[in-house]
């Protein structure tokens, strides 16, 4: 038991560091094709290096999310800022997943739920200025500015959701909010067709800017 627990963890170990490694090669490879500016940076590269970390990931054991496309969007719901409009760790660990997701899912919009403003900003801004920053494209995120509950998240997320023509989503929060947000989503007529919480993003993921 001792020795599989090691050897589980040094394969996790070690896909930590080797990921990253496959993900600056995918770019690598792929830069050429970056010549003309695209208008969403992941765009480009996105399929070389979710291939290679793919790959990877399988040698490791470790699942990676899966791939969806224009049809579904990517919804991740706000958290209370801090007095002076910054996140508190609660929200950036929910990015954080987020973010995964949207390197799987390139062609996915991205919508931000969360209003409460705090000094003068919403969740929602705080958020896509977090995404965007680390290259989620603008004009993929879509910001519902107004919500100030869960049911709210829910029910002003499927009218920006009908306006885009998508219809169904991948439901991004923590674990403890997770089983009220699912239920509010499904009461609002969205499809969940996955959901993802901080604690089961990649660990991957995290030397790339994900936590701050």
């Amino acid at each position: 038991m001792d020795w599989l627990f090691t050897h589980k963890s040094l394969r996790r170990g070690a896909a930590a560091l080797v990921l990253p490694a496959a993900l600056i090669g995918a770019i690598a490879t792929a830069a050429p094709a970056l010549a003309t500016p695209s208008p969403d940076p992941l765009a480009g590269i996105a399929e070389g290096m979710a291939g290679a970390a793919s790959s990877v990931a399988g040698v490791a054991g470790i699942e990676l999310p899966d791939t969806y496309g224009p049809e579904t969007a990517i919804v991740v719901l706000g958290y209370g800022l801090l007095p002076d409009g910054t996140m508190r760790t609660e929200l950036s660990n929910r990015l954080h997943a987020a973010l995964v997701q949207a390197f799987m899912s390139p062609a996915s919009p991205v919508i931000v739920t969360g209003g409460n403003p705090r000094n003068g900003v919403t969740e929602a801004q705080v958020m896509a200025d977090w995404l965007n920053i680390r290259g989620v494209a603008r004009q993929r995120i879509y910001t519902e500015t107004q919500a100030g509950s869960t049911v709210q998240n829910a029910e002003f997320s499927a009218k920006l959701m009908e306006a885009l023509g998508v219809h169904k989503a991948v439901l991004i929060t923590s674990a403890d909010h997770m089983r009220r947000a699912l239920d509010n989503f499904l009461a609002a007529g969205i499809p969940v067709v996955a959901t993802m919480t901080p604690d089961v993003a990649p660990l991957w993921a995290q030397p790339f800017g994900a936590g701050s």
